[in-house]
């Protein structure tokens, strides 16, 4: 009896040892699936910068066409001053780059590319000289604008779950900048631009109604 008792003893001690052993491997082995999971994370963290990268590029070379293409002082005055911010914006990528370690380098984006489109579009299809161009070009920038926001909203938030807080203040800033931007394309617009496309409006039903009864 005395020695059937110490098997079982002995059987539920090398149980519990493999349970423990189990435990232990289980945890392990869900420490490096999180492991895995934040390399891969990281991996299109640097995916999206080098996206952003070519946007912002593009950006410094297209914002000069769209302030040659505007009629208002003030519009031309905003997109100059960003064409000097944008220039910064790609230094600064150029600095998160080097601070991860990583090559700086640009991939198309393809959603910067149809915003560039559509507003080149939008500039041969307005009037030349006319508050609806403007208009039009304020409407156009301010689609680049968010789309930057929620860019660099979206890598500020994975630069911090990735442990890289220093990067994350660096495109804060970036973020920061952009939203001004946006604010400042909406003052102009609201202070006299779409009032003053408005009475082009009026002045060209009036016009073509005096031309029915002619």
């Amino acid at each position: 009896m005395e020695r059937g008792k110490s098997s079982k003893g002995t059987g539920a001690a090398k149980t519990s040892k493999a349970n423990k052993s189990s435990a232990s491997t289980g945890k392990s082995g869900s420490t490096m699936g999180k492991k895995e999971s934040n390399s891969l994370l990281k991996q299109f963290f640097v995916d999206q910068l080098q996206d952003i990268f070519w946007a912002e590029k593009a950006l410094v070379q297209e914002l000069p066409k769209m302030q040659g293409a505007t009629t208002t002082e003030e519009l031309a005055e905003a997109i100059t001053e960003h064409v000097t911010i944008t220039e910064e914006h790609v230094n600064r990528l150029e600095q998160v780059f080097d601070m991860m370690g990583e090559n700086a380098k640009a991939k198309k984006c393809e959603a910067m590319e149809g915003l560039i489109k559509e507003a080149r579009n939008i500039i041969d299809e307005t009037e030349e000289g006319t508050a609806t161009r403007d208009a039009a070009i304020i409407m156009a920038a301010q689609k680049v604008e968010h789309y930057e926001i929620a860019t660099y909203g979206g890598l500020v938030q994975l630069a911090k779950t990735i442990g890289m807080n220093d990067v994350a203040e660096l495109l804060a800033q970036t973020l920061a900048e952009e939203k001004e931007a946006d604010q400042v394309l909406t003052q102009i617009a609201e202070s006299n631009i779409n009032e003053e496309g408005a009475q082009e409006d009026e002045q060209q039903m009036e016009e073509g109604n005096e031309g029915e009864e002619d």
